[in-house]
């Protein structure tokens, strides 16, 4: 006589569960890689990012310096041509702050993250 326990437990069985096992297993390991790849070049495009901000600042900071000394020089004055260089930073800041919506900025992102995760994502087709 036969019973649903007996069947239950032949070799096949224990086999394809193992094999589903190991499976979940694999596929969760994948996973894990996965992100942690995409957490790797996240965070390599932020030191990116970050150093070239402060080189970037650095460049502006002794340009700014060297304009203002220059003004200085041709105007024949101590101070006139650092007003004139704090002058143009703040009508640019005035445009900045006035002129341009943050709508342009999101767009400028939208495009920047929608290029990065869809071409890493190996998955789609």
């Amino acid at each position: 006589m036969v019973t649903d326990d007996d069947t239950s437990k032949t070799p096949r069985n224990d086999s394809l569960i193992g094999n589903l096992t190991g499976y979940l297993d694999t596929r969760i390991d994948l996973v894990r890689l996965e992100i942690q790849q995409k957490i790797s070049t996240a965070l390599v495009g932020t030191i990116h990012g970050v150093t070239l901000a402060v080189l970037g600042m650095f460049f502006l900071i002794f340009l700014s310096v060297f304009a203002g000394l220059a003004l200085n020089s041709a105007l024949d004055s101590p101070f006139w041509g650092f007003g004139i260089v704090a002058g143009f930073y703040l009508v640019l800041l005035v445009l900045v702050l006035v002129g341009v919506d943050k709508s342009a900025f999101q767009g400028i992102v939208n495009k920047m993250m929608k290029d990065t995760i869809y071409k890493s994502d190996k998955r789609q087709a």
